[in-house]
């Protein structure tokens, strides 16, 4: 395994993180005693499997069902000085509230702390606000590290890249020590704040890099061609870790066998100058074949954001999607993004291209280079990609 700082906290983090999200029993909290033996037996192979490959960092949420439940009596029942726990708490305007929630979190973890405290989903200006207004949950966090329940505070993010370089700026109360955001190679819109969060010398996290990074663990054929000699999932995970201001990637493993493709990246690593290029000039090449270097390139340029846009529509995720299936043939994941639009609330915002023909886009595209093709682009997207609205994994 190896090993990086994780910014002013100081710890050495592994640079793969087992993630808590996604073997778990159920997205709703149900009793210890209701986990069938089977699942639970799943989950606890899956972090023993992490702890044995050296992946010692295990991340959690209230918001993800049983998961808490589930990890206390694995975690529990290992030195504590040897791992590293990470929950997140979700921000609220009742920062006593917010309290309570990470007491009741620490319980089902039967653990004395945490290392890592994440607020979580500070997704726009109102969740951003509750976290830091004076006397707000981070402040309500700094209490908990005073009492020695948590050692660090920092926070996840969905959020657009003014939202997330604000948190990162925030100095009252200490500020925040780490960021969990997300960036891959299909999404690097959000480096800006990964250079801010470097300045500061806060940890950087990367969330979901294998799912919402393209759904890896099962790739469509032709990117599975243009990452060869890799896998794609293997790809990603290098093209990431060669960057060396990311600090660990979460794996949201739902098994002990997912951890396998990620752990072949490391060995490549000290290759990465050599493996990585040629597949991106590929990569780039298929984009640029797919849909135009002008587009490629500018596709976002002079958009509004979604809450500006008539239908309150996110143009901008939608052409995004758009480009992917064109140029990498990422049907899939386009339909599994593009029918939670509409339904993910501030972790996903936007509604989808559904109402187009009963709005007027002239305004919102004035801005725009391509405003004449985006109508027809949106309506493209949405007879390739609408199937049904989705609803995000917690609330199913």
């Amino acid at each position: 395994m190896i090993y990086r700082r994780f910014g002013r906290t100081e710890i050495r983090l592994p640079v793969l993180t087992c993630g808590g999200m996604r073997c778990q029993h159920k997205w709703q909290d149900v009793p210890l005693g209701d986990i069938p033996a089977d699942n639970q037996g799943n989950l606890e192979a899956t972090l023993r499997r992490a702890m044995e490959s050296g992946i010692n960092h295990f991340e959690t949420a209230r918001g993800y069902g049983s998961s808490e439940r589930q990890f206390g009596p694995v975690l529990s029942g290992l030195p504590r000085d040897e791992i590293i726990v990470q929950t997140k708490i979700q921000p609220l305007a009742d920062p006593r509230k917010f309290l309570a929630d990470f007491h009741d979190s620490l319980s089902r973890l039967q653990l004395p702390y945490v290392d890592l405290l994440g607020i979580h989903g500070i997704n726009d200006h109102e969740t951003l606000w509750w976290a830091i207004r004076p006397g707000g949950c981070l402040a309500a966090a700094r209490e908990l590290v005073a009492e020695g329940k948590v050692r660090h505070v920092g926070f996840s993010t969905h959020a657009s890249l003014d939202v997330i370089q604000s948190a990162i700026a925030h100095e009252r109360d200490g500020g925040f020590d780490y960021v969990n955001l997300h960036w891959y190679y299909i999404f690097q819109q959000n480096w800006p704040a990964i250079e801010a969060a470097t300045r500061a010398d806060m940890g950087v996290f990367i969330i979901s890099p294998s799912d919402k990074g393209g759904m890896l663990y099962k790739p469509p054929q032709k990117l599975v061609e243009l990452c060869q000699p890799l896998d794609p999932l293997v790809f990603n995970a290098l093209f990431c870790l060669a960057h060396p201001q990311i600090h660990t990637l979460s794996i949201g493993a739902a098994r002990p066998g997912d951890f396998d493709l990620p752990l072949a990246a490391l060995p490549l690593l000290d290759r990465a100058d050599e493996l990585l290029p040629p597949i991106e000039q590929r990569l780039h090449e298929a984009l640029i074949d797919a849909v135009g270097a002008d587009v490629a390139n500018c596709y976002a340029e002079g958009l509004l954001g979604w809450q500006d846009n008539p239908g309150y529509m996110n143009i901008r995720v939608m052409l995004w999607l758009r480009i992917l299936v064109r140029a990498y043939d990422m049907l899939e994941y386009g339909k599994m993004r593009y029918n939670l639009l509409g339904n993910g609330g501030h972790w996903f915002p936007g509604l989808n291209a559904a109402h187009l023909d009963e709005l007027d886009l002239e305004k919102a595209l004035a801005g725009s280079p391509f405003k004449a093709q985006i109508a027809h682009w949106l309506r493209e997207t949405h007879a390739m990609l609408y199937e049904a609205p989705k609803t995000r994994l917690s609330q199913s």
